[in-house]
């Protein structure tokens, strides 16, 4: 799906909600992303996020039904809801990292969503001292950080 297309559709989808859209733009590159800008936010993101995660996977169900699965690899965020959320995943990574150096230990993570755990494999993918794995099943899944013995 290209840009403007998924633009439209997002435009199109929001509004049919009920909310007002200040602005839209859609970022390729690592990740297509959809950032919304609107005064209506509360009702977009919703408590612990839990509205806005509702939001992508029907969005995404509709545009993989429409255009197949490869046309739905992109996320809404929503007053950079999400990117901030990720930035916070990264940073508690970091200093659990911190740990895992200072004690050459492993290092468990509180369980994270399948995106989450991507963030943070590819955070550490070129660390020299520490590799990710994942462990645990279901709803808690999570990443251990291995300290790597030189």
């Amino acid at each position: 799906m290209d840009t403007a297309a998924l633009s439209a559709f997002s435009r199109k989808l929001i509004e049919q909600l009920g909310c007002t859209i200040e602005a839209l733009e859609v970022e390729t590159g690592h990740r297509t992303t959809v950032r919304v800008t609107t005064p209506d936010s509360k009702e977009l993101i919703g408590p612990g996020g839990e509205h806005l995660r509702a939001l992508n996977a029907i969005a995404k169900r509709m545009v993989e039904h429409a255009h197949g699965e490869e046309a739905s690899s992109f996320f809404i965020d929503v007053n950079n809801y999400r990117e901030q959320e990720l930035e916070g995943v990264r940073q508690n990574a970091r200093m659990f990292a911190q740990r895992a150096r200072l004690f050459k230990h492993d290092v468990e993570l509180p369980p994270q969503s399948a995106y989450e755990r991507l963030v943070v494999h590819e955070l550490f993918a070129e660390d020299p001292e520490i590799a990710t794995e994942s462990a645990g099943e279901g709803k808690f899944r999570h990443i251990v950080l291995k300290y790597k013995t030189n």
